[in-house]
């Protein structure tokens, strides 16, 4: 696997991160939005994440050109495998919208009662720390392999 993959992996993470925080952000906006144009109070939204699976072999079969690289047979160069992860869709989510009791407001039913979107703020501030913490994580590697290739060039110096 060359760095230029590496790097394509890491990218796509932190790319699916970003929107993860994008959508968990529209939730916590719209937490108290009772119309939307669709009718009806918003629903949450969540990011499906999908991975992009490169050649179920690709390790194997890097490790094979690298042994016979060593040898003098073939070469690893131009070698890329795929992989990372992609978003497929944003997805609503289909719990049922929260409940309260206010006859006075505009948007309540003929008993009184309004609904209101299904995103709850603890739910939304958690999920936000975990896309947040992979978001670092996919920094932290993305140094790292930037630490490695720099270390690689001073070889060659």
């Amino acid at each position: 696997m060359s760095f230029l993959s590496t790097m394509n992996i890491i990218g796509s993470g932190i790319t699916a991160q970003h929107l993860r925080l994008d959508v968990i952000s529209e939730n916590v906006t719209n937490i108290s939005t009772t119309r939307t144009e669709e009718g009806g109070p918003y629903r949450r939204k969540v990011v499906v994440f999908q991975a992009q699976e490169g050649d179920r072999n690709a390790f194997r079969q890097a490790m094979a050109r690298a042994q016979f690289n060593r040898r003098g047979l073939v070469s690893n160069a131009g070698y890329e495998a795929t992989g990372g992860v992609r978003v497929v869709n944003i997805a609503e989510d289909p719990s049922d919208f929260k409940l309260r009791y206010d006859p006075t407001d505009p948007d309540a039913n003929e008993e009184g009662y309004v609904e209101l979107p299904n995103v709850d703020l603890v739910k939304e501030i958690t999920d936000a720390m975990a896309a947040s913490q992979a978001y670092s994580a996919n920094v932290t590697a993305f140094n790292v392999l930037k630490s490695v290739v720099s270390s690689g060039l001073e070889i060659g110096r």
